[in-house]
């Protein structure tokens, strides 16, 4: 199993804060089947600035220790990029890092309760020099809740997106849980990935996600979700189904 979206990296954000519990949440991860994890430190997010070189040779490192501590997986560079005005410019001075460098994939993310204004023309830019964005976790988006049309408006051009297994299983509250699923409904989702940030309350919770789509969707569902990850971290073509519209809704009291 592949792991697109992790916070596996230690001292660099909010996830793991030492080697030893990135070797944790490693070890979690082979025990829910995961044998391939994308570090996705966040970067430009008003906290945290992780460009591309000082990711990949801190993923070198991990990957040194694991393999001294014989814990079977493998760790990809990856990058989970807050939305900004600078972010192709960025992109072209080699600071932003695709998902395993194959300058294919990038990861977005929007603040939790709007979407800028500059979105949409952004991430048209981003299409323009040769990138695919994904849009993480937009199920946790206050805004995307309120307004469904504008994440179909987005995936009809071409964006896609991943929602986070915990949200799925309902970890982040029944309201959540519920969009998520309307989101692989209308086809407006590409990916599942886990966001772990830790082995206990920011977990994995991949493998019982899985297990959902596979006895809610059916097997093909989940087999879809699967290939597309390894499309991503392979460069290639992802399937995308035709998105569908949701009807918009306003949700009080999610947060």
């Amino acid at each position: 199993m592949i792991d697109l979206h992790c916070h596996i990296l230690h001292g660099i954000d909010d996830g793991a804060q030492k080697v030893e519990e990135s070797l944790k949440m490693a070890k979690k991860a082979v025990s829910e089947g995961i044998r391939t994890i994308v570090a996705t430190p966040h970067h430009q997010n008003g906290k945290y600035i992780n460009e591309k070189n000082d990711i990949i040779r801190r993923v070198s490192i991990l990957n040194e220790h694991l393999l001294k501590e014989n814990v079977p997986i493998s760790i990809l560079p990856g990058q989970e990029s807050r939305i900004y005005g600078r972010l192709v410019d960025d992109y072209k001075a080699d600071k932003i890092l695709t998902l395993n460098q194959t300058d294919k994939y990038i990861f977005i993310e929007l603040p939790s309760s709007q979407v800028p204004q500059f979105t949409e023309k952004l991430l048209y830019d981003i299409q323009m020099v040769g990138l695919l964005p994904i849009i993480v976790h937009p199920e946790r988006n206050s805004r995307l809740i309120e307004n469904p049309d504008i994440l179909y408006n987005l995936v009809n051009r071409g964006v896609m997106t991943q929602i986070t297994a915990s949200s799925l299983i309902g970890k982040f509250g029944r309201k959540i849980k519920k969009f998520s699923r309307e989101l692989i409904d209308a086809n407006l989702t590409h990916f599942i990935a886990s966001d772990a940030h830790d082995v206990l309350g920011r977990g994995f919770y991949m493998q019982e996600a899985n297990d959902f789509i596979s006895s809610y969707y059916g097997v093909d569902t989940l087999f879809l979700f699967q290939e597309n990850a390894r499309a991503v971290i392979n460069g290639s073509n992802c399937f995308k189904e035709t998105p569908q519209k949701l009807k918009s809704k306003r949700f009080f009291g999610i947060y």
